[in-house]
Order: C-alpha cells, then structure tokens, then sequence
C-alpha cells in the first residue's frame, strides 16, 4: 500500500481488503461507487490475480463500471446477471440497526436496486461515518428534471411534517449546470440534521410525484465493516447478532495500482 495514503484512506483500504474476503469464486457481486468502493474494487481485482478467481461484477454507475473494466474484472449488467450473490459498497452514514445514507456519490438509485437484487449486502466504512442517528449527512433525493422546482416544493412541505431537525434542500450542481445522474435525473440534498424516524420519512419521500428513489437505505445492508488506519477491523452482522475483531495485512500492495492510468 502506497506510504503517502492518508489515515482515512488507510482505514478505507483494510476494510476494503477486508470485505473482499467474503467473496467467492464464481460469485456476481454488486459493486458500489465512490471512494471506498473503489478501494474494494481494486483490492478485488488483486485477490482475483493471486488466487485465479473467477468473478463476475455489476457495477452501479459508469465510473465504477470503467475501473472494474480497467482492472480486468468481468463486468455485465443487471439485467443479465439477474440476481446476485452480494453486494460490496460504502456509505455516507451509518446507524447502529446498520440503515444507511448513501448517495453522496449520485449513484444511489442504480445502489440500492442492484443492493435489494443481492442476498447480502456488505458495507465499508471508516470509523467517521458511523452515527447514532441519521442525518448528518445531507440525506440526497433523486428527482427527475420535468417540473423539478415543483418537486423540491413538495418535498419541502412534506418535511415540514416529519420528525427532523432542519429542513434546507439545495439542488446538486456540477458547476455551473445542475449535476446528472446516470439515469439522467437530478438530485436534491436535504439538510435534516438529524432524523428520527428513517423508515418513515423513506417512505413518505417516495410518494412524492417526480421523487424517484432517496438514499435511505432501510433494511437493506446485512453487514458493515469498519477500517481503522492500523489496519485493524471490526465486522458487524446485523442478522447474527454478532461483532468480531481482525486485522489484515498492511503491507505493500501497490501493484493494485498497476493498471491505472
């Protein structure tokens, strides 16, 4: 592992390494966006050189579609696939019942049905992201263009009504211009602070007309594990019940660098 990675990088990358152990040959696995993920991606592809593993990825946006194809990991779609065995991701937040906010990245709408697609979901995380309540994080909710003030309207009087802290809702930009999800729809970030109830508030937002998903993710992720910079690692399993504590070997593993330009 290159020397100069930041402590928050290197607690990124062992849960990474981490996680990819759940992976076996043969397997379709779900692989998320962001900079996590795309630790998990890399440390994939590695143990797929050194242990002659066969496996097939589904990626959840362009930009982890392309690396994974970068580091000559199978890519198909979906749709192909049709269901799979796991999905690895990150997230933005998590609580301790292990629901998520993902979406900070854009992708959360491919996220969460190729996650809802897999019989596991396995998130990685850094120590920061972990939470007692929800809400910190923007919470990001995917809306498609046509009429979308009118729907940011809407989804402002609908939070007047739920058990949140703050209320302020800003669309995405890139730029100058508003920014584009793969699907070719935009999202709106809601500044909520801390939220009391994300199981309702999931559900509500989704009745919205023009909403077409939000990055909660409800009883969806199975189990999350946790990177410290050390190279130390914790493993929650919300359906065991169970917490364990490991390591993995920090050692040089710049050759998972290799075939990036």
């Amino acid at each position: 592992m290159p020397a100069e990675l930041s402590p928050i990088d290197k607690a990124k990358f062992a849960a990474a390494k981490r996680a990819v152990e759940f992976v076996e040959d043969g397997m379709r696995v779900g692989l998320g966006t962001g900079s996590t993920a795309a630790w998990m991606v890399r440390c994939l592809a590695e143990r797929m050189r050194d242990e002659g593993m066969q496996v097939t990825g589904v990626p959840t946006s362009t930009r982890t579609a392309e690396l994974a194809r970068q580091l000559g990991i199978r890519v198909t779609t979906l749709d192909e696939a049709r269901w799979l065995d796991l999905t690895i991701d990150g997230a933005d937040e998590f609580d301790p019942q292990l629901n998520l906010i993902k979406g900070g990245g854009g992708a959360l709408l491919q996220e969460k049905i190729v996650a809802t697609a897999s019989d596991q979901m396995i998130v990685i995380a850094d120590a920061a992201k972990e939470v007692v309540n929800l809400g910190a994080f923007p919470l990001p909710v995917e809306v498609v263009p046509f009429g979308w003030q009118t729907t940011r309207a809407l989804l402002e009087e609908v939070l007047a009504g739920m058990d949140v802290l703050g209320r302020t809702t800003a669309l995405r930009m890139n730029g100058a211009q508003p920014f584009v999800t793969d699907e070719g729809n935009y999202i709106v970030d809601c500044h909520l602070n801390r939220i009391g109830n994300p199981r309702q508030l999931s559900l509500v937002l989704n009745q919205i007309p023009g909403v077409v998903e939000n990055g909660l993710f409800i009883d969806i992720c199975d189990v999350v594990v946790i990177g410290s910079g050390d190279g130390k690692v914790e493993v929650r399993d919300i359906n065991e019940g169970t917490v364990a504590h490991d390591s993995v070997d920090m050692g040089d593993s710049g050759n998972i660098f290799a075939d990036l330009d």
